[in-house]
């Protein structure tokens, strides 16, 4: 399990962290439209990198922002992940549309995604809180590094690669699903929640 901080309540969504957060949300569809605005190179761009270097370091800092406070206010916890998944989920649906990636591998790391977004909702309905493993940074982490090469202009004639690397991302964001629910699981028979 990680070293997570508490989670607290924080009036309203106005937290430096946040609003790293919410800018990256925001700042999202331009990797996107860059994308798309290059489908005669396969959505490769040093744009499109520069970008996304750019939302993967919005997302580095608004982790040190919020560990810097100590707390993690219940809206940052929400909105992280859901701006990991927009940035993550927008950029793969764009690759398949300019003909980078395959739907099968994306419609797989996508079902896991919406997968434990639903679990997580289910637990905090009956007040369990299922802290990340460490898995769970990998995953993003090595989703990231399959989009960049995805991007990279360099490797645009090298689909073997870009393949590779996609398919260790679906690998590794499945097994980290399985980790999540299985420590659901346990912690909801743990309490005797069903």
């Amino acid at each position: 399990m990680t070293d997570a901080a508490p989670v607290v309540p924080v009036a309203g969504l106005v937290t430096p962290a946040n609003a790293v957060t919410i800018a990256r949300i925001l700042l999202s569809p331009l990797l996107f439209i860059v994308i798309l605005e290059n489908e005669a190179t396969l959505g490769t761009s040093w744009a499109a990198v520069a970008l996304g270097a750019l939302l993967a370091l919005s997302d580095i800092l608004d982790g040190k922002l919020a560990r810097r406070s100590s707390t993690v206010s219940r809206s940052g916890a929400f909105l992280d992940p859901l701006a990991d998944k927009i940035v993550v989920l927008g950029t793969m649906v764009c690759l398949v549309a300019v003909d980078r990636y395959y739907w099968i591998p994306v419609a797989l790391i996508a079902a896991r995604e919406i997968g434990i977004s639903l679990w997580r909702v289910r637990f905090a309905r009956i007040g369990l809180s299922v802290p990340a493993r460490r898995s769970a940074k990998w995953k993003t982490m090595i989703q990231g590094v399959a989009l960049c090469i995805a991007v990279v202009p360099l490797l645009e004639n090298q689909q073997g690669v870009v393949d590779i690397a996609l398919w260790v991302a679906v690998a590794v964001t499945l097994f980290s699903g399985w980790q999540y629910l299985r420590d659901g699981v346990s912690a909801t028979s743990l309490n005797g929640s069903r």
